[in-house]
């Protein structure tokens, strides 16, 4: 093996993984550590009132994307896939957003990793723009649209997928149905055989209860109550009390929605286990797709399919809309340029387009009243020479989880490298949503603290279970990505949200694509709202 120490000289002098100015005890450690803020800076100018800039120049175009998140991605890939060149896709601050990607280059080669997102579920029959591109991508082999789809084995998750650290022994799975009492077993059966019943349940009005994406979800009042309850009222209400289960649960709200059960509306909770539903030819119910970085794959897929010459990069300062359509003022390279659009689609984070967009009231959206809670994240990826050592009867798998922690665990980059021997290096990616503050206290803390804090914080389940000595001597270097406002939470109330509703609805010159129209942050939902702008725009 490469000495730590001389990677290090290498990595500082060539990969730009410096340590950071002021943090006495990583440049002791001898770790390079790399903080990334994506669109901090941008976002404070925005909020501050920084005064606008004059433009240089001026582009004319058919319509304008902003944003290249999932949402600007997919509504870009929909214009370009219809044969319609006359756009331009603006990539905002951090092209990919929350879908976005990074790179070490260890002594052993280049290893990806997400600095976002992670995996895909199956997607639901109602996906199509998702199973449209999965297809595009060879990810989906055959029958796209069929009830069961033939997907890639490289996609696929392979065993170990997932593994649960509890009472001091690693257990297959993240809920331990088989390793704790009868009385919490049963409790387990019974919540799994309720979602079951509830992802086959139709309303009133015929629509599955619960549907990915969200918007082709039954509105029946019966099952619309439950937007007006906790997720942790309706498990108490209900009996379920298992430690164990509940533990699990705080964990899936956690990493879903970045809320602990008692942020979260009991409908949002639900929806989560009873939604999706998306088989396979070639796999079992419920499994993951993922790739070493993550969502960024599909995200460089869709980009692939834009024109480079239809992409821009900066980021919107000031959107309005006068007599000759949408009029956009961006930064760029070449400085502060002026977009005028015949139609423009917003697919920036609503906490964004709030203050981007002059007149967002006049859509019935009010950002006091109608902007959803947004869940504060922060993502490490350690790059690492060798793996720790693990038990022979429970070996690491691709997501590694402790139970009751406040962190969500790990997962593995270079898991799904189907290989004789384990690589030489990897990336182990470790999660962690700030549930355990509120929102606003939680960002005050990631803008202030210092690389040494958030070392701490980022490091501190591999170093509880592992030890500190093995995580230190292992780690090359460390990469954050720190994500004030990562995620939206679906909050009591999200699904009557008028203002929420409104942007959905809007089909004039400026059209509106997120996922934080869903009022919740997946891939699927961002696919929806973008490709659907797309063919609104072409309409």
């Amino acid at each position: 093996m490469i000495g730590r120490r001389r990677f290090i000289a290498a990595a500082t002098a060539t990969a730009g993984l410096a340590a950071l100015p002021g943090c006495r005890r990583l440049e002791h450690l001898g770790i390079p550590v790399t903080v990334l803020r994506p669109g901090m800076e941008a976002g404070h100018a925005l909020r501050e009132r920084a005064p606008l800039p004059a433009a240089r120049r001026e582009i004319h175009t058919g319509v304008a994307i902003l944003g290249s998140g999932i949402a600007g991605l997919s509504a870009a890939w929909r214009l370009a896939k219809e044969g319609h060149d006359d756009h331009l896709l603006v990539s905002g601050p951090e092209p990919f957003g929350n879908a976005s990607g990074g790179r070490f280059d260890s002594p052993s080669g280049p290893l990806a990793f997400p600095r976002g997102a992670h995996y895909l579920p199956l997607p639901s029959l109602e996906s199509t723009p998702v199973r449209e591109l999965l297809h595009e991508l060879g990810v989906i082999e055959a029958d796209p649209f069929g009830p069961r789809p033939r997907f890639s084995e490289a996609a696929l998750v392979h065993a170990p997928d997932e593994r649960l650290y509890l009472d001091g022994a690693w257990h297959d799975g993240l809920l331990p149905t088989a390793h704790v009492g009868a009385a919490e077993a049963a409790q387990h059966r019974r919540f799994l055989d309720r979602m079951n019943a509830l992802a086959h349940t139709r309303g009133a009005d015929g629509r599955r209860v619960f549907c990915v994406p969200l918007v082709l979800s039954s509105a029946d009042p019966a099952f619309r109550r439950l937007d007006g309850i906790t997720f942790s009222a309706w498990l108490a209400a209900e009996g379920y009390s298992a430690p164990s289960l509940r533990t699990y649960l705080d964990y899936v709200c956690r990493d879903e929605y970045g809320a602990t059960p008692d942020k979260v509306s009991a409908w949002a909770g639900l929806h989560y286990f009873a939604s999706r539903g998306g088989q396979a030819a070639n796999a079992a119910d419920g499994s993951l797709l993922t790739w070493p970085d993550g969502l960024a794959f599909l995200a460089r897929g869709l980009a692939a399919r834009v024109p480079a010459t239809r992409q821009l990069a900066g980021h919107a300062l000031a959107v309005g809309e006068d007599r000759h359509g949408v009029s956009i003022l961006c930064t760029s390279a070449d400085g502060p340029v002026h977009i005028r659009a015949r139609r423009a689609i917003c697919a920036m984070p609503l906490h964004v387009a709030a203050r981007v967009v002059g007149n967002i009231r006049d859509y019935g959206f009010d950002p006091a009243a109608h902007l959803p809670p947004q869940a504060p994240w922060l993502v490490a990826n350690f790059l690492l020479e060798g793996f720790p050592p693990e038990p022979a009867d429970a070996p690491l798998a691709w997501d590694n989880v402790i139970a009751g922690s406040r962190g969500l665990g790990w997962v593995v980059s270079t898991h799904q490298l189907i290989r004789a021997a384990r690589p030489a290096h990897t990336v182990f990616t470790a999660y962690r949503a700030l549930a355990d503050q509120t929102p606003q206290d939680a960002r005050a803390w990631l803008a202030a603290a210092s690389a040494e804090a958030l070392f701490d914080v980022a490091a501190e389940e591999l170093r509880g279970h592992y030890g500190h000595f093995e995580i230190w001597r292992r780690t090359l270097a460390v990469e954050i990505s720190l994500r004030g406002h990562g995620m939206a939470v679906p909050a009591c109330g999200s699904l009557a949200n008028p203002g929420l509703a409104a942007l959905r609805e809007a089909d004039g010159r400026l059209l509106f694509a997120h996922s934080d129209l869903s009022g919740y942050s997946v891939f699927e939902e961002a696919a929806w709202w973008g490709d659907r702008a797309g063919r609104e725009a072409l309409g």
